[in-house]
Parts: C-alpha cells; structure tokens; sequence
C-alpha cells in the first residue's frame, strides 16, 4: 500500500524535506522522491528513471539505492541510521503522477498507523503553513 500526498501552497521543497524526515524516523515507510536524485548526471538519472525531467522507468534498487540515500541525506544534513539506507527508497518502480510524494508501507498498515502517519504529517507541515492530501491505495 502507498499513502500518497499532493502539497499545495509554498514551501513545497521544505513541506518535501520535512515528509523525508517523517520516513526516516518510521522504518516501515519507504519513499520514491525524485528530489533525492535531481543532483546525479542526467545520463544516470534516465538510467534510474528517478526524475520527472528524465525518462520514466525504474528506481534505484540495492546498494546503489543505498548510497544513492546516504550521499543524499548526509548532504542535507539529515542523520538517518545506516540500517535504514537500504529501505528508504521505494522500489516501487512508478512515476508520481500528479502527486508529489508518496509513502510505500513495507507491510500492510493498520488504521492506527495510518492515523500516526497523518498526524505526524500535520505537526510537520503546520509550521510551514502548507495543506496537503493524502490518498492510501
């Protein structure tokens, strides 16, 4: 199941930056965010079909997705635990559509957790005066 959100209003990357931490800090969510890739070649961001500026295809998978997480949460000085490099990006191989990031449970949720989700996503948002939808399917 994937719980996805659409921000509206500015500051959309920071509304993005603040769902990355949320992922960090709940081991059964991983994330597919195109922003975590926007820094690599084009060629290589195509190959992984990581950027909606890109060719579509499939995200980084195995130790490349690994490093791919940590060289990008370590130049956003985000702490995130080394055991978490190799889950926090979605294999899910899909675009976004019209959604700007999503959450992929790593096993069906519970109400509860789905309930946890949304009120973290509140207390993180709130601050920078975003709205936002979230759509689990």
């Amino acid at each position: 199941m994937r719980s996805y959100i659409k921000i509206y209003g500015p500051p959309v990357l920071k509304a993005i930056r603040a769902l990355e931490m949320i992922a960090v800090e709940m081991p059964e969510l991983s994330i597919m965010d195109t922003i975590i890739v926007q820094g690599l070649p084009p060629r290589l961001a195509r190959d992984v079909g990581a950027s909606t500026r890109q060719a579509s295809g499939t995200t980084p998978r195995g130790q490349f997705a690994g490093n791919l997480a940590m060289n990008y949460f370590r130049s956003s000085s985000v702490p995130i635990p080394v055991e978490r490099l190799m889950s926090i990006i979605s294999d899910a191989g899909e675009t976004l559509g019209d959604d700007d990031f999503f959450f992929e449970w790593r096993q069906e949720p519970s109400i509860d957790q789905i309930n946890d989700l949304a009120e973290r996503i509140d207390e993180a948002l709130a601050p920078l005066g975003c709205y936002y939808t979230i759509t689990s399917k």
